[in-house]
């Protein structure tokens, strides 16, 4: 039987067991401290309740053992060569080995990985032997370049391209000497993205493993400044904090200016500043005070006069690089493109008299119609000479590049009769006006631009120039009485314009036909007025936006008018006031009411629906009045645009349209044409009036202008709409271009 090791049963043993006891309590060691006190105690009472089995303690010491020197640094070695590992499966994060103010060991490195799949490399350092990377200073070898992955995975190929060329430009690798380069891709390519891109780059590295610029500031139009600010936030992710100014008080922007321009270092607050063009040159006196690594001026083209004072504000601002963005650098004149490129490099065409006596005036003589075998030879080559210059810091995409991307884009000129009101009221102008007299070598009088601005009126609708003939002004008198009996301009009535009365059958035909939404733009107020009148009447909802709505409610009503949910069917839009940079994707059809001179405003007008985002067929309708001012203008347009052709598209086959004393019969009505500008082209697809594929001869589809693809009657109508509009009132004919060839429909 197993006998129990209490203390309290070895005690009774004891005297039976003493001999036994007394051989084992000779082994124990004696206790210590006041164990050793209380065990003296226990043996003075001759009890002790201790276990005979329980061994002491060994002491131990602290002392180390003793090792030489070269022991302790292999075993301090064999410590420190096992790095810290994350304890979590598969980690690649980093690993936070950089210490807060601690300079990175080890050679320098890119900022991305530029062997990733689909990195865009914009800088690749010179590849050295193995003798030049002995002798090279390591903490100066220069280091990739490439884009952030978050930027370069959402870049589409033409967009890669163009980071590339405004980096090549703005570090001068392109013009030595020079920093500066125009983006003059066509609407809805991405220029702003782009431009993101190049800043975001050029805010965090270079080939120099640093920065290579502290702040950039982007100048835009009023309208345009939160869009920009929106862009940075959704590209970006909130990385960076942009300093977005779009009004206050003077003393507030000064404070903010200020602030902005006093930031210094590696790691800036708020390194991009967006601005206003009007804002800019209020407040220039701020910004010239400091540096700027970088400025973007968005709608580049306002800087096309040099003599204006916000051209010469942002060409004081120190700064070398220079980014210039404009879909339509070519607006006026070879003159104002001059000014453009003289603004990003300065000197590389020579001084404006040089450009003009060099370049300009033999360009423009080759241009003419009516220019000889020689002058013409000579245009050619000075034009070359041009583009071979100007090609070096400009880059331009047409937007052909979007049929890829985006759906089909018909585009429809339509030629609208007027009424017999509207050929009266015209008649009756051109009789008592006689402006013909005023134009002298093609410049335009005060009095004459007043009576262009009355017949352009008078072909939007016999209203706008109502109260003119009541008051019997210059051109109306007596014209009152060609109005209908109790005639009232408080109600529009769209049967006595053409135009009108077009747009009237298109909207309804929409409406009832299908859920798409339409933009109306036009350049007068006074015919916004008439499109309110007339949705009221028809109960259609819609929204306008014109030069009296605020920067703020602009960006919110078209987010409103863009949501699918949006019971708004008609956007009225002032070309005047929100033609540049809006996105209307919402909308998939734009009237566009009357022309403008500059083909620009028209031209970003049309581009507000067909682009990025957008998911059905756009339809484009440019209304015109047959046989009056406004064709006349279209050619001025054409003209315009076939130079812009030529300089910047560099298009070779681009016709001589028309002479320049042609374009000076303004004052003109054809009654008997359908179309007196598709008659000066002599198309050669028409016989008869109706359209020929191929053209009869054989040849090729017209170039004589490059942008009417086709010509065609009621059966050539590709529109259901227009097919309906037609079908109720034959009184126009109409041209088209569209994007449909490159997406493989015949």
């Amino acid at each position: 039987m197993r006998r129990s090791l209490a203390p309290s049963q070895l005690a009774k043993r004891k005297a039976g067991d003493g001999d036994e006891e007394e051989e084992e309590e000779e082994d124990w060691q004696p206790p210590t401290g006041r164990k050793r006190q209380k065990a003296a105690a226990e043996t003075e009472s001759g009890e002790c309740y201790r276990s005979p089995f329980r061994k002491p303690l060994a002491q131990l010491t602290n002392r180390p053992h003793c090792l030489d020197s070269s022991q302790h640094e292999a075993f301090i070695r064999s410590i420190l060569s096992k790095p810290f590992k994350v304890p979590i499966p598969n980690y690649k994060g980093p690993l936070g080995l950089r210490s807060l103010g601690v300079k990175r060991a080890g050679l320098r490195g890119p900022l991305h990985d530029p062997f990733e799949e689909g990195a865009l490399v914009l800088y690749e350092p010179p590849v050295l032997s193995a003798h030049d990377q002995l002798k090279i200073d390591k903490d100066k070898a220069p280091v990739h370049v490439v884009v952030d992955p978050i930027l370069s995975r959402v870049l589409r190929p033409h967009q890669r391209e163009g980071v590339k060329f405004l980096w090549d430009c703005v570090t001068s690798r392109r013009i030595p000497g020079s920093h500066g380069c125009i983006m003059a891709d066509e609407m809805g390519l991405g220029k702003t993205l782009q431009c993101i891109t190049l800043m975001w780059t050029l805010l965090r590295q270079s080939p120099d493993c640093k920065p290579e610029i502290e702040k950039a500031v982007v100048v835009s139009p009023s309208s345009l400044v939160r869009n920009w600010y929106n862009e940075v936030e959704k590209w970006l992710g909130g990385r960076i904090q942009p300093l977005a100014i779009d009004g206050g008080s003077k003393e507030e922007i000064d404070r903010k200016l200020v602030g902005f321009m006093s930031q210094h270092g590696v790691r800036v607050p708020s390194p991009i500043l967006i601005i206003s063009y009007e804002t800019f040159r209020l407040h220039a006196e701020v910004l010239q005070k400091g540096s700027v690594g970088l400025v973007i001026c968005d709608e580049g083209h306002r800087l096309k006069n040099s003599e204006n004072q916000t051209y010469q504000a942002l060409n004081s601002l120190n700064t070398p690089r220079r980014v210039l963005i404009s879909g339509t650098p070519i607006q006026n004149d070879l003159l104002e493109y001059f000014s453009l490129v003289h603004f990003v490099n300065s000197g590389i065409l020579g001084t404006a008299q040089e450009f003009k006596r060099h370049f300009e005036m033999p360009i423009l003589k080759g241009r003419d119609a009516d220019a000889s075998e020689a002058e013409r030879h000579k245009g050619e080559e000075r034009l070359k000479e041009l583009i071979s210059i100007v090609n070096r810091c400009l880059i331009r995409r047409t937007s052909d590049i979007l049929s890829k991307y985006l759906p089909v884009k018909i585009e429809q000129v339509v030629c609208c009769r007027l009424t017999p009101l509207q050929t009266e009221l015209y008649k009756n102008f051109l009789k008592q006006a006689k402006p013909v007299e005023e134009l002298k070598e093609g410049k335009i009088s005060v009095s004459s631009l007043s009576s262009i601005t009355s017949l352009k009126k008078l072909c939007n609708h016999p209203a706008l120039i109502y109260d003119k003939c009541v008051e019997e002004e210059e051109g109306f008198m007596g014209a009152l009485g060609l109005f209908p009996s109790g005639y009232s301009t408080k109600s529009v009535e769209p049967q006595l314009s053409g135009k009108m009365l077009v747009l009237d059958y298109i909207l309804a035909v929409t409406k009832s036909t299908s859920n798409d939404k339409v933009v109306l733009v036009s350049n007068y107020t006074q015919t916004l007025d008439l499109f309110e009148k007339l949705c009221r009447s028809r109960r259609y909802l819609y929204v306008r936006l014109d030069g009296t709505m605020s920067i703020k409610k602009r960006a919110k009503i078209v987010e409103r008018f863009n949501s699918p949910s949006s019971p708004e069917f008609i956007f009225m839009l002032s070309s005047k006031a929100g033609g540049c940079g809006l996105n209307l994707i919402g909308a998939n059809r734009l009237v566009m009411f009357d022309p403008d001179w500059n083909p620009a405003n028209d031209e970003q007008a049309m581009a507000r629906v067909w682009r990025d985002g957008q998911k059905k067929m756009c339809y484009i309708y440019r209304l015109l009045s047959t046989g009056t001012i406004e064709e006349k203008i279209f050619q001025r347009q054409t003209h315009k645009k076939a130079l812009s052709s030529c300089v910047v598209d560099e298009e070779q086959d681009v016709e001589r349209h028309f002479s320049l004393g042609e374009l000076k019969e303004l004052f003109t009505l054809n009654e008997t044409t359908t179309s007196d500008t598709h008659d000066k082209i002599k198309c050669r697809r028409c016989v008869n009036g109706h359209q020929v594929r191929p053209p009869p001869d054989g040849s090729d589809c017209t170039s004589d202008l490059s942008q009417w693809h086709h010509c065609a009657d009621r059966r050539g109508l590709q529109d259901s709409v227009l097919k309906a509009a037609w079908d109720a009132a034959v009184t126009f004919t109409f041209h088209h271009h569209s994007h449909e060839e490159q997406r493989g429909i015949p």
